[in-house]
């Protein structure tokens, strides 16, 4: 089976959606900055790497807030979609972690709606991707809860170049577990995002590393 990557954009500050996202409002107040490199003013750089994850894609795992702005009326399309602007003929399937069933679903073909728990569909999208990547696009919570889970292999960070100043934080610790230790395997920089990519190693419990 491929690999479990957290895959997101992140400002200087640590934030991954600007103050007061929503389905009408996307990524917040200046959110839309955090994916310049993907979707706006990116270079041939950054074009790379967006190629390079989407054709290794097998399915994607994203939670419901991240799912009713993509879903929405002013979100994906037969042209934008998952990888940015291309064809979406071919896109990858795509599993929505939710507590409960959304009213509706624009794009029923797209989307599977997973209400059994994070662990239930990391095993679908496994399935569903085979040899494949699955690709954990956000939000912040589900990345946590995947990372906390210890059913994460990879982490990749597109640090923008922005301050927010507000927003939904990607990182964040509330419990009392040791931190998730991780080995920088990648570094890519161009005007518009640092892309950073690591290795998780696992817990680090004062013992050495936890994961091979």
């Amino acid at each position: 089976m491929g690999n479990v990557i957290v895959d997101i954009s992140m400002s200087l500050d640590g934030y991954v959606t600007g103050p007061r996202p929503g389905v009408r409002n996307g990524l917040g107040d200046g959110g839309e900055r955090l994916h310049d490199w993907a979707l706006g003013r990116r270079t041939e750089g950054d074009q790379a790497v967006l190629d390079a994850t989407t054709e290794a894609t097998g399915a994607v795992v994203m939670g419901r807030r991240t799912f009713d702005v993509v879903d929405g009326p002013d979100g994906w399309n037969d042209d934008m979609g998952y990888g940015g602007e291309r064809d979406q003929s071919a896109a990858p399937p795509v599993f929505v972690l939710t507590s409960s069933q959304p009213p509706t679903v624009r794009l029923a073909s797209l989307f599977t709606i997973c209400t059994e728990g994070t662990e239930n569909a990391l095993r679908r999208a496994r399935a569903a991707a085979g040899d494949r990547s699955v690709v954990i696009m956000g939000g912040a919570d589900v990345a946590r809860r995947c990372l906390d889970a210890g059913l994460v292999d990879e982490v990749r960070l597109h640090l923008a170049p922005v301050v927010l100043g507000g927003g939904t934080p990607l990182f964040g610790r509330t419990g009392t577990e040791p931190p998730v230790a991780l080995e920088q395997t990648d570094v890519r920089a161009t005007p518009y995002a640092t892309h950073l990519t690591y290795r998780v190693l696992g817990r680090d419990r004062g013992r050495g590393r936890s994961r091979a």
